[in-house]
């Protein structure tokens, strides 16, 4: 359903969301490494996010990037906008590009109800709420057990 470049921007973004509250900027070359994302290709992803005032990038010896909110303010939807835009949430489950709940196609309307569930989802997640599973050990952000959370 997202791109490969969500996917990423929705990673990077929980992974710093986890170091916010030590009030560190996070390199990108860390989040790279401790995500397994390619760095040239993330660091696009990231200045994206820096242009939608999801995140702020700063250089020099203490540079990287940081949140421009706190985790709890931070809606994952946010990143999905920012990223692929919202017509994912509006285009049909096979590619016709007619399908419509006038015109639908054959599985227009078991795919419009997934496909709203997941946007609710997305509209109501934070990512202090992931933070939290994260910390839970309800899930895992990487499969980087070097990952160091408080």
């Amino acid at each position: 359903m997202f791109s490969t470049s969500c996917h990423y921007g929705l990673q990077a973004v929980l992974f710093i969301a986890l170091k916010y509250d030590k009030g560190k900027n996070v390199e990108l070359t860390e989040i790279a490494k401790k995500q397994d994302i390619p760095k040239h290709f993330l660091s696009k992803i990231l200045q994206i996010l820096v242009k939608q005032k999801l995140l702020k990038s700063m250089k020099g010896p203490t540079g990287g990037f940081s949140l421009t909110r706190p985790p709890e303010e931070i809606r994952l939807l946010e990143v999905v906008e920012a990223v692929d835009g919202l017509d994912i949430f509006t285009q049909c489950g096979i590619g016709f590009k007619q399908c419509s709940d006038d015109n639908p196609c054959p599985i227009h309307h078991d795919y419009k109800k997934v496909r709203d569930r997941v946007r609710g989802l997305f509209e109501t997640k934070t990512f202090a709420d992931l933070i939290q599973d994260v910390k839970e050990g309800n899930s895992i952000i990487s499969l980087d057990a070097s990952v160091e959370l408080d």
